[in-house]
């Protein structure tokens, strides 16, 4: 056997390629998501419904720019439209007082 055939035999043993992907979360957009789903059944409690609603659509909005987005774009829209039935509700109710 020649040098280089020795060589050739002790460097063709297999490549072994790991890929392991890291596994992200975005916690401050599940929070959001979170809260704004609790926020929906809470809303109607005048200040601690407020309060979940608002801290829903914070944290969501700051979730938006970290990846993965999806759980903080949907907690951005249930704030965002949780908070515009709230005001309509509201807004009938003032709106039905003042005629009284």
């Amino acid at each position: 056997m020649t040098q280089d055939s020795q060589n050739s035999e002790s460097q063709s043993g297999q490549t072994i390629i790991i890929n392991q992907t890291e596994k992200r979360s975005n916690g401050i957009g599940t929070a959001g998501f979170v809260l704004a789903l609790i926020a929906l059944f809470l809303g109607w409690i005048p200040v601690l419904g407020w309060i979940i609603w608002l801290l829903g659509l914070i944290f969501s909005f700051v979730g938006v720019f970290k990846t993965p987005k999806g759980l903080a774009i949907a907690g951005l829209v249930i704030s965002l439209i949780g908070i515009i039935l709230l005001i309509a509700v509201f807004g009938a109710i003032l709106g039905s007082a003042a005629l009284l």
